[in-house]
């Protein structure tokens, strides 16, 4: 903390040290951290196999509107959805 002209300055690392104390915000924090984790593997794995969304979409029998929505990280997606993206990639979905 830093203070200036009697304001108090917070850090990010101080203000998000004091908020993953708090169990909801911890929570929270790691459900999203491991939904964009998969976005990323999702993202990384299309383009490692050199197909477009619109390729991958097809394979999945999905829209592509439905493949750029998962890649954007700002939505969600059923289990259904995942399974069949999943399986293109000839890969499986476990709770680990």
């Amino acid at each position: 903390m830093k203070t200036i002209n009697g304001l108090k300055f917070y850090t990010f690392k101080e203000v998000f040290s004091k908020k993953l104390k708090n169990k909801e915000f911890r929570r929270g924090y790691e459900e999203e951290k491991a939904r964009l984790k998969l976005v990323e593997q999702i993202i990384n794995l299309r383009q490692a196999k050199k197909l477009t969304q619109k390729t991958l979409a097809e394979k999945a029998n999905m829209p592509q509107s439905a493949i750029a929505r998962i890649e954007s990280g700002s939505h969600s997606c059923s289990l259904g959805t995942l399974y069949r993206v999943a399986n293109v990639f000839g890969k499986e979905i476990r709770l680990v």
